[in-house]
């Protein structure tokens, strides 16, 4: 049988069940304590504050790379997951001996993201030890496809479940499930990259981490690339298509869920198939799906002029999904490639703290465009239409540095 035809092993396997074990149960349980923080306050903007503080752990991502690369990263995601176990089980108690502070909450919410922030680099640095670089688009398409269900699931079950059950029991599943992916985590082998502590050589490896990022061309351009696509792009679909859908729109609670639901499977679809349609994502090539991206926002724009608008909602939201779809799915494949080609250059050393260090440009990028997003579309007011046609010109100044910065990154190996 051919290498690129054989199967993915048993360890491979368990790592992707392990994982939609606990990705399920830390977003099920982000989303419970999202309702429970705002029926205990009533207050949206504390809410709003206890995620913004959230997102600051993931500028420790490095530093997750770094202990990836220098622990043995089996055992590192088994303490990671037994981690999050006891703080959500902390949380629980806290839940039973009262309504416990919002500050406690908060607290407990950045411990978690600091789980998350390690737990990320660590498995995408652990996917190509298990699989043959002719897979890693299949195998990253499938972890991405993990987190993307996680997104529809989690609102679901938790928004059924919650008002059920209650968050104290939600909070001891979700214990339970990071408990069952530690356990499942026991019975895979991951080959140790480098031996030693890791406590005195993790800031050593920190500036080894930068200083090889800087060095390589390639790497430098994955993590613009991916900063840029976060800040125009993912926000798009965080603010502005919500925006979009229920208040441009007028959509009914109904229309609205299937609307973000038939995008999110869209993401499902897009990271499903980069594997199948890999050399067609080959990294000099990603420079015409930008295009294609700028295409495709245009219909879109005009469906939410006032005249596309002017017969009714049916037609525009129609035409929005068309466009909007395609769109979530080329964006997952095109970071899939990315991160693939990534995995295929950088040696075993350096890989938890390259990918770290992209995760975190990605990831801080995009908090920054729904700050710019939600500012552009409050000044825009009726005139949405013109902020989508500044997401597709941006998107084409994009495909055209991306040709250039691309161009002789042809594939290698």
């Amino acid at each position: 049988m051919e290498k690129g035809k054989a199967r993915f092993s048993h360890h491979f396997i368990l790592l992707v069940i392990g994982q939609v074990v606990s990705i399920l149960g830390t977003a099920l349980m982000r989303f419970v304590l999202s309702l429970y923080v705002l029926d205990l306050t009533g207050r949206a903007d504390v809410f709003a504050a206890l995620l913004a503080l959230s997102h600051l752990p993931l500028l420790l991502s490095p530093v997750g790379g770094a202990l990836a690369d220098r622990m043995d990263r089996r055992r590192l995601m088994i303490l990671l997951d037994l981690t999050g176990s006891v703080i959500v089980l902390s949380l629980l108690l806290a839940m039973a001996a009262g309504e416990p502070p919002v500050a406690l909450i908060g607290g407990l919410m950045m411990l978690l993201a600091v789980v998350s922030a390690i737990y990320s680099p660590t498995v995408l640095a652990s996917i190509p030890q298990l699989v043959p670089q002719d897979r890693l688009e299949q195998a990253n398409g499938m972890v991405s496809s993990v987190q993307a269900l996680s997104a529809v699931a989690a609102p679901l079950a938790g928004g059924i479940l919650y008002s059920l059950v209650g968050a104290p029991v939600l909070a001891g599943a979700s214990a339970v499930a990071l408990l069952l992916s530690g356990m499942l985590l026991l019975f895979i082998r991951i080959p140790r990259v480098r031996s030693g502590g890791p406590v005195p050589t993790v800031g050593q490896d920190l500036k080894d981490g930068f200083a090889y990022v800087t060095r390589q061309g390639l790497i430098r351009k994955a993590v613009l690339l991916a900063a840029l696509l976060n800040f125009i792009l993912t926000p798009f679909f965080l603010v502005g298509a919500p925006y979009i859908l229920r208040v441009v729109m007028e959509s009914s609670d109904t229309r609205y869920g299937l609307g973000v639901g038939l995008i999110q499977a869209a993401v499902i679809v897009g990271a499903l198939s980069v594997g199948k349609l890999a050399k067609r994502f080959a990294v000099p090539l990603l420079y015409r799906w930008l295009y294609v991206i700028a295409v495709l926002l245009v219909p879109l724009a005009l469906s939410l002029t006032p005249l596309g608008l002017l017969s009714g909602h049916d037609m525009p939201y129609l035409l929005f999904l068309v466009c909007a779809m395609p769109v979530a799915g080329l964006m997952t494949m095109i970071s899939i490639a990315v991160i693939s080609r990534v995995q295929k250059e950088t040696p075993p050393l350096h890989l938890g703290k390259v990918l770290a260090i992209i995760t975190m440009a990605s990831q801080c990028a995009a908090p920054l465009g729904q700050l710019v997003y939600g500012l552009v579309i409050r000044s825009a007011g009726s005139r949405i239409h013109l902020v989508v046609l500044m997401v597709s010109a941006a998107m084409a100044l994009l495909a055209g540095g991306a040709r250039r910065l691309l161009y002789n990154e042809g594939e290698r190996g």
